[in-house]
């Protein structure tokens, strides 16, 4: 079987081939000439040097892949909404191109919790209808790539998976987790109301991978959207003082609350697209919504649908985690 995953030099496309390796799958993926591509050399990867937006290269590559596992995105919580809209949506529009009329047994689509409005959560499940506008290019752009790919789901039968992961950890994060770490060091992180007791919407990178095969080896996932978290009940006090405690750090003792905190938030974004700043402000939408916010987000329909069953806990995966990022950082 062969298979393309898009961004495979990432944190989550990392994890995805190799799984796909081990399992004996021919991997393809495009990769910038720039990016690190050393794991994927060590997993037998096929690497084609170039860019998402080249819509030549995906025309030759397309045809000959019998699944394609999109998790390439342009991530951040800061930026022109059209930054984000140039990866996210127009490069996938070329890659569904790509894919009309041939015999794809699968596209799965990686897209996120945060298409959902920015409001606390409980149990909230794929019914929801999402909002037609969000406060960030990252959130905005993400929501208008699902519509997109439902769209070539109906109109030319194109047979795509969306799932949305909530926040991903796990080992080989370079990106998030140590940005998490560097400002929890520097003493910049603080709970936003309620003392860091609301919901985080975790998954460990190993239980996404196991849904993306589920949603593989399942007829019936095709057309359909599935939420997905570690399906237990983590704190971000938890998450955070997790971290602080495996790396002797001192714990955020601070919580102002919420509404303050939004406030500040439309403060500094304001202030910040006056001077057209490049770096986002201290605090941002998604930040709030990361640290204020309670996110829990039901998962009922992947464990019906699909099977679904972390099979990794979230204390066994914290401990991965740190275990990595000491012997890596």
């Amino acid at each position: 079987m062969r298979c393309l995953i898009t961004g495979a030099t990432g944190f989550v496309g990392g994890h995805l081939a190799e799984e796909f390796a081990s399992r004996g799958w021919q991997v393809s993926t495009i990769a910038r000439p720039a990016s690190d591509t050393a794991l994927l050399e060590r997993l037998g990867v096929t690497i084609h040097r170039g860019d998402l937006s080249d819509n030549a290269l995906l025309q030759k590559l397309v045809p000959d892949m019998d699944v394609i596992v999109h998790s390439a995105a342009k991530v951040g919580d800061w930026g022109p909404v059209e930054d984000y809209r140039a990866v996210n949506v127009h490069a996938l529009r070329g890659l569904l191109d790509a894919c009309k009329g041939q015999n794809l047994r699968c596209f799965i689509h990686m897209s996120s919790l945060g298409v959902y409005a920015a409001r606390h959560h409980h149990g909230t499940t794929e019914e929801e209808p999402l909002p037609a506008k969000h406060a960030d290019g990252y959130t905005q752009s993400k929501v208008e790539a699902e519509q997109l790919i439902m769209q070539y789901y109906r109109d030319f039968g194109i047979p795509v998976v969306v799932l949305r992961p909530g926040f991903v950890y796990g080992p080989r994060d370079r990106t998030v987790m140590p940005k998490l770490i560097e400002n929890l060091r520097a003493h910049k992180v603080r709970y936003l109301g309620g003392w860091g007791k609301r919901a985080l919407n975790t998954i460990y990178v190993e239980n996404l991978v196991h849904a993306v095969f589920l949603a593989l080896d399942n007829p019936k996932a095709v057309g359909q959207i599935y939420n997905l978290t570690d399906g237990e009940a983590v704190s971000k006090r938890q998450f955070i003082e997790t971290i602080c405690d495996a790396l002797s750090l001192d714990k955020p003792n601070k919580s102002p609350p919420l509404w303050i905190a939004r406030i500040l938030t439309w403060w500094m974004e304001r202030q910040a697209r006056k001077k057209r700043a490049t770096k986002a402000p201290r605090l941002t939408q998604a930040r709030l919504k990361f640290l204020g916010l309670n996110l829990d987000f039901s998962i009922e329909k992947a464990k019906r649908d699909l099977g679904y069953r972390p099979q990794v806990g979230f204390q066994h995966g914290m401990q991965e985690t740190m275990a990595w990022y000491k012997q890596n950082a």
